[in-house]
């Protein structure tokens, strides 16, 4: 299953979530599954512009928002809401 994570380079809850991505896939083999294509957005503003997000990192399931992050969250709240997300995708 494809997944699209859209990201920036500098962003504190990006890097969060690239590690909480590595945690989950590591510890659930069902979430190895997903090819994640991790899109840098200010390198590719021509595909961001075709989703509708405000911040990141933001996840998709073909253009249905999974996760999006919030400025208050820390790590292991960025980790519980990917992981959610995806349980979502895996059940679609």
């Amino acid at each position: 299953m494809k997944l699209t994570l859209f990201y920036l380079e500098d962003c504190p809850y990006c890097r969060y979530a690239r590690r909480a991505v590595r945690e989950l896939t590591a510890e659930e083999p069902l979430f190895r599954d997903f090819e994640i294509d991790w899109i840098e957005e200010s390198r590719r503003p021509e595909i961001a512009d075709r989703y509708d997000y405000y911040y990141v990192p933001t996840l998709f399931l073909g253009h249905e928002k999974l996760y999006e992050a919030s400025p208050s969250e820390g790590y292991e709240d960025v980790k519980a809401r990917l992981r959610a997300a995806f349980l979502r995708a895996a059940s679609e």
